[in-house]
């Protein structure tokens, strides 16, 4: 008589049957359940889950998608939009339904203003328009500007470096630029501007900030250097 065997355990040929419905398992398909021997009808019916979608049993060794306690055939679970199989491929769920990655950002995220491409994560805002942080960018220099001080110019974005160098007054003294946004205080006279710590006298460098002066063709001079003169 011909010995059958599963995991050390040993039958009769003529024995080795399911222990719900009595078939015979020789030469068939079958599963383990709790030490009993079922055949796959019996294990399914009695054990295996059921697809989510389609609502029919999914069979042992069958190719199935598992997701917060919920069953599918490889088969049924679909994208909402494109209708194709999700797979192995990453998905986002959304109102009890599943996106792939490329149709969910087409149905709902943001598209960068500058890049066109969608914003899944870290976007910033300017102008009511959506932006990527690593495209909101000085029309400058290009440095990012998420995060740090700028200000703009005909709708345009700025570094404060870039818009002192491109449209601040330059001190006459210094020749670098006069920006009143990290608040400096400049004197401004005959249309020429100076930092305060630059507006000193052109002979004796004395502060000429609150105090009288002469000029003396382009020169700013102190009074007593004035009179010298």
């Amino acid at each position: 008589m011909k010995d059958l065997s599963y995991k050390d355990r040993h039958w009769h040929e003529n024995c080795f049957k399911c222990a719900k419905c009595s078939r015979s398992l020789v030469e068939k398909p079958f599963a383990a359940k709790d030490d009993l021997m079922l055949c796959t009808e019996c294990y399914s019916h009695e054990y295996s889950s059921k697809c989510n979608t389609c609502k029919k049993t999914i069979m042992p060794g069958a190719r199935k998608m598992e997701y917060k306690g919920n069953s599918w055939h490889e088969t049924c679970f679909l994208c909402q939009r494109c209708q194709q199989p999700i797979g192995t491929k990453s998905f986002i769920p959304k109102d009890n339904n599943y996106f792939c990655v490329p149709c969910f950002e087409k149905q709902f995220a943001y598209q960068c203003c500058a890049c066109k491409k969608a914003i899944t994560t870290g976007g910033v805002t300017y102008q009511d328009k959506p932006w990527h942080r690593e495209c909101f960018t000085c029309i400058g220099c290009k440095r990012q500007l998420a995060g740090q001080r700028f200000t703009s110019r005909e709708n345009y974005p700025y570094c404060l470096d870039c818009f002192s160098n491109l449209y601040a007054k330059k001190c006459v003294g210094c020749t670098k630029p006069i920006t009143s946004l990290a608040g400096a205080k400049y004197i401004s006279f005959e249309e020429r501007q100076w930092h305060s710590e630059c507006f000193t006298c052109m002979q004796c460098s004395v502060s000429l900030v609150g105090r009288g002066f002469l000029t003396q063709r382009d020169d700013i001079l102190c009074t007593d250097c004035g009179r010298e003169k």
